[in-house]
């Protein structure tokens, strides 16, 4: 049975010829396409003006990103073997990468699941669905992933600002099994408690694992300063690598609670500091007592999170970065990182350029990154390219 047809605009059918999957709402020619007979979810097959299929998409008509692309073919059957088949292409990769489950199996368009996200613990899966396409088919995702991983439990985690924008619950809810009562997780060297219930995002943020290795690696014997620290994630390896002094500061009680829990489990607590604290009001403290540090990593949340909040966002990176070079001792390493989409590689070379500047301190790059290899992009989606992160070394200027 053919499913129902969706016509593009002339010449809006480049982006899904050059492998995006995604169609905005003012691309689809609605003289063709009567938009209010589909409800959130429904699946469509996806026309340019001159009547060639483009493939199978799930569409939600309320919405500015109105379809996504399941498959080039169309008529898909989208049930329990077609994510089956993702899912199986997506292990694949992440098998060849990791030696314990531990990483991001599905991440959305790379994985060809537009709308889904999958962080896996060990037996536990956490799942984020933010379309109603995929909310649509839950069921099946999740039968999927019981027929291959064999899980104790699995949680959809909802609590996502996305979902209202679809129309969708925002309640967390374990769907399959029972989520024991501790958790723990492995990664560069350490053990995390984790708690993927009230956590945020789907419990953890495996995206910067090469970098914490990166600054695990150049730890020993360093006074660290961890901002934005949450659970201890660049913190704790480091410690556990022989820095000789950690200090964690987060704005969250629960999560320097469970930081403190994790620096335990790895035998650490005595080198490590937690500070309950907004992180600029800590770092202007810090200046005026002359406290200085030999690292200091800087992985604040996305400041910017819609492109018209660009300027403000823009200047709260380039404040942060300012005030974190003027607590690094000398020949200290500041890392810096951004998870904000918007706020390209090329934004943040220019803000430590220019904080560097600002202070008379010169400051060179050593190495750079993004996400890790569980966090794949997809060439024809720049939205699936969102970390970057620079390692300086900063010294007196020239």
């Amino acid at each position: 049975m053919s499913l129902p047809e969706i016509y593009l605009k002339k010449n809006e059918d480049k982006r899904l010829r050059k492998g995006h999957l995604w169609v905005f709402s003012n691309e689809i020619d609605t003289k063709k396409t009567t938009l209010d007979q589909f409800s959130a979810g429904d699946l469509v097959n996806i026309k340019s003006d001159d009547g060639k299929i483009m493939g199978t998409a799930y569409i939600n008509p309320q919405t500015l990103i109105c379809a996504r692309l399941l498959s080039r073919k169309p008529n898909l059957k989208c049930g329990v073997n077609f994510f089956k088949d993702r899912l199986i292409t997506a292990l694949t990769l992440r098998d060849k990468l990791f030696n314990k489950p531990f990483y991001r199996l599905v991440y959305g368009e790379s994985d060809g699941l537009p709308g889904l996200v999958i962080d896996r613990f060990g037996s536990v899966l956490s799942v984020q669905i933010t379309t109603a396409g995929i909310e649509q088919r839950k069921d099946a995702v999740v039968a999927a992933l019981v027929e291959l991983l064999n899980p104790i439990a699995i949680i959809l985690k909802n609590d996502n600002s996305q979902r209202e924008l679809e129309g969708l619950s925002l309640e967390s809810e374990v769907v399959y099994g029972e989520l024991p009562e501790t958790l723990i997780i492995e990664e560069n060297g350490a053990q995390f408690k984790i708690d993927v219930l009230n956590g945020q995002k789907t419990g953890w943020f495996y995206d910067h694992r090469s970098s914490r290795g990166i600054l695990a690696s150049i730890a020993k014997n360093q006074r660290i300063l961890d901002l934005f620290s949450y659970t201890g994630a660049w913190g704790i390896p480091a410690a556990v690598a022989d820095a000789s002094e950690v200090t964690c500061v987060d704005a969250s009680e629960s999560a320097l609670k469970l930081a403190k829990v994790n620096a335990q489990l790895n035998q650490v607590e005595d080198k490590m500091h937690f500070v309950r604290s907004d992180v600029f009001e800590f770092l202007k403290q810090a200046r005026l007592d002359n406290q200085l540090y030999d690292i200091i990593v800087l992985d604040p949340p996305a400041l910017i999170k819609r492109k018209k909040d660009f300027k403000q966002g823009y200047e709260a990176y380039r404040r942060l970065n300012q005030l974190a070079l003027q607590v690094l001792s000398k020949n200290g390493i500041l890392i810096s990182a951004s998870c904000s989409f918007h706020l390209s590689r090329e934004n943040l070379h220019e803000i430590l350029r220019g904080s560097g500047r600002h202070i008379d301190r010169h400051l060179v790059f050593f190495n750079s990154g993004g996400q890790g290899p569980d966090h794949p992009i997809d060439p024809a989606s720049p939205e699936t390219d969102y970390l970057k992160t620079f390692f300086c070394s900063v010294s007196s200027s020239l």
